[in-house]
C-alpha cells in the first residue's frame, strides 16, 4: 500500500502512517494546500476517502478542494453530495409543510345562523394528506377561544382571537351577491413561526385571511423544494371598517415578485382574471379550477383540460382546498402533472358531496393508494420521471387512471361507522349538520366563508372553487 501511494502521488508529502491518522485534521501537498479530512463519524472507510481527496494527475498541480463535512460541500463522498441527498430522499418519507390559519365559519341567511364549522383551507388540505398517509407539518394559529378537536394542533396566540368569517346570504338577492366578512383575524404567521432546522419537499401556502405575509412566503420558498400556493392567500384584501372581503390584482398584492419562485399557483376561474394567466404561466405552473368542468393546467406553452368526476353537490365548502391537496398527493407520488391534477379533481368531487369537512371512506382511500402504487411502479419501470423533474406531458394511460378512480369512487362502501375517517369537528358543528340534513336544508350550505363568490374591488363577483 505504501509503494502504491508513492507511485500514484509522488508529489504529496506523507507521514510515516500508512494512511492519514484520524486525529490529524489536515495533510499538505507540495503547494502547501490544506485538505480537510473527514471526521471519524464519516460513513465511508478512511482509506477510500484518502484516495478520493487527490485530483487526477496532470501536468499542473491543481488546488485541492477544501472539504467541509459538517457544512456544504460538493465532494462526491460528502453527506451533502447529490448522491447522499438522493439516498436520503429514498429512505425518508415525503414531507409537506402546510401554512395557513384555522378559521371559524358562520353561515347566515336573513340574519339566521345556518351553520358553524371549522374552516380554513389548511383543515381541508391536511384532511386529504392525512387520508393518503402523506406526512405533513401544519403551521396554523388560533386564539384561546378555539374549541375544535384537530389532528394537527395549532399555535395558540394569547393576544388575538381565532379568525372568524361571517357569510351573509339573503333570500331577496341572488346567491352571488353573498357578502363575506372577516370579523376577527388571528395574528399573521411570521417567518419565525416556520421550522428552522428542517427542509421540506413540498410547501403549501393556503391562507384565507391575509395571515401569510410576503416574508413568510419567501421563507417557505427557501426551505421547501416545491411550493404550491392558493392565490386567495395573496390577493384577498379586507375593508378596515367592516372586514368585507374583496380581491386585488396579483401585481398589486405585494407578492408578485415571488411568482417566479412558486412551483404551482392554484386559482378559480374567477380569480384567474386577477393573476394574468398568460404571463404567470411563463413563471410557474398555473392550475385553474372550473367547478363541474374540471380544471385547466397552464405551463409555458402547454394548456391541458383535465376531466372532472361525477358528483352530487351538497356543499362546495373546501372543494378547491381538497383539489389542491390531491394535486400535491399526485406530485408527491411522482405522477405527471396531468395525472396529479386529475387526482385533485377526484378529491374535490368527494368533498362537494358532503357537508363541511369530508369523511373519506377508508376502502376508497385504500383503492386510491393501490392505484397510486401501481402508477408509481409503472413510472419507475419506464423511467418516465428522472431527477424528480416534473412531467407535463399527458401519460398514455391517463384515461385508464381516470377510469380506475371512477371505479374506486363508485364501488360499494362498508357501513359508515366502520370505514370512514373521522375528521375534526365540534359538538356544535355536528348539531348544526344534523339539523340541516333532517330539515332538508343542505343546499342552503352552498356557501363557504372561505371559498364562495365575493365581490372584487371593481364590483365584479368572484368565486374560489
Amino acid at each position: 500500500m505504501e509503494n502504491r501511494i508513492k507511485n500514484c502521488f509522488p508529489e504529496v508529502r506523507r507521514s510515516k502512517h500508512r494512511r492519514p491518522p484520524l486525529s490529524s485534521p489536515t495533510h499538505f501537498c507540495k503547494a502547501q494546500i490544506p485538505i480537510r479530512l473527514p471526521p471519524v463519524h464519516h460513513p465511508f472507510p478512511p482509506v477510500a476517502i484518502f484516495f478520493d481527496v487527490f485530483p487526477p494527475i496532470s501536468s499542473h498541480l491543481c488546488p485541492l478542494p477544501d472539504l467541509h463535512f459538517n457544512g456544504v460541500s460538493r465532494h462526491p463522498t460528502s453527506l451533502t453530495s447529490p448522491l447522499h441527498q438522493k439516498m436520503r430522499e429514498n429512505r425518508e418519507p415525503t414531507s409537506c409543510l402546510v401554512v395557513g390559519n384555522y378559521c371559524h365559519d358562520v353561515l347566515m341567511k336573513d340574519g339566521v345562523v345556518l351553520a358553524e364549522s371549522l374552516g380554513g383551507a389548511a383543515s381541508f388540505v391536511s384532511a386529504v394528506l392525512d387520508g393518503v398517509s402523506i406526512p405533513s407539518t401544519l403551521i396554523t394559529k388560533v386564539g384561546s377561544d378555539f374549541s375544535y378537536s384537530v389532528t394537527h394542533p395549532p399555535l395558540v396566540s394569547p393576544y388575538s382571537k381565532t379568525t372568524l368569517f361571517h357569510a351573509h346570504f339573503s333570500s331577496q338577492i341572488q346567491r352571488h351577491d353573498r357578502v363575506l366578512k372577516r370579523v376577527h383575524a388571528c395574528e399573521p404567521i411570521t417567518p419565525s413561526d416556520l421550522p428552522h432546522s428542517r427542509r421540506f419537499q413540498f410547501g403549501l401556502g393556503v391562507g384565507v385571511a391575509g395571515e401569510i405575509l410576503p416574508e413568510t412566503l419567501e421563507k417557505m420558498l427557501d426551505i421547501c423544494d416545491t411550493v404550491f400556493v392558493d392565490v386567495q392567500a395573496l390577493i384577498r384584501v379586507f375593508d378596515p371598517a367592516d372586514g368585507t372581503v374583496s380581491l386585488v390584482h396579483l401585481r398589486d398584492s405585494g407578492f408578485h415578485h415571488l411568482l417566479r419562485r412558486i412551483g404551482f399557483l392554484k386559482a378559480s376561474s374567477e380569480e384567474a382574471t386577477y393573476i394574468d394567466v398568460e404571463e404567470a404561466k411563463k413563471e410557474c405552473c398555473v392550475v385553474v379550477t372550473n367547478g363541474k368542468d374540471g380544471c385547466t393546467v397552464y405551463h409555458r406553452n402547454v394548456e391541458q383540460q383535465i376531466a372532472p368526476f361525477p358528483a352530487v353537490q351538497v356543499d362546495p365548502t373546501g372543494a378547491g382546498d381538497s383539489f389542491l391537496g390531491g394535486l400535491v398527493v399526485g406530485v408527491a407520488h411522482g405522477l405527471a402533472v396531468p395525472d396529479a391534477a386529475l387526482l385533485g379533481n377526484f378529491f374535490g368531487s368527494l368533498t362537494v358531496g358532503q357537508v363541511g369537512l369530508p369523511k373519506f371512506d377508508l376502502r376508497l382511500l385504500q383503492a386510491v393508494k393501490d392505484e397510486l402504487q401501481r402508477k408509481r411502479l409503472k413510472l419507475l419501470g419506464r423511467c418516465e420521471r428522472q431527477n424528480d423533474k416534473l412531467v407535463f406531458v399527458r401519460p398514455l394511460d391517463h384515461e385508464e387512471f381516470h377510469t380506475a378512480l371512477i371505479e374506486a369512487k363508485t364501488s360499494p362502501a362498508v357501513p359508515i361507522q366502520q370505514c370512514q375517517q373521522e375528521l375534526p369537528s365540534s359538538p356544535r358543528v355536528a348539531e348544526h349538520h344534523n339539523h340541516l340534513v333532517c330539515s332538508g336544508q343542505q343546499n342552503a350550505l352552498l356557501g363557504n366563508a372561505c371559498e364562495e363568490p365575493i365581490k372584487s374591488v371593481d364590483g365584479i363577483p368572484d368565486q374560489a372553487l
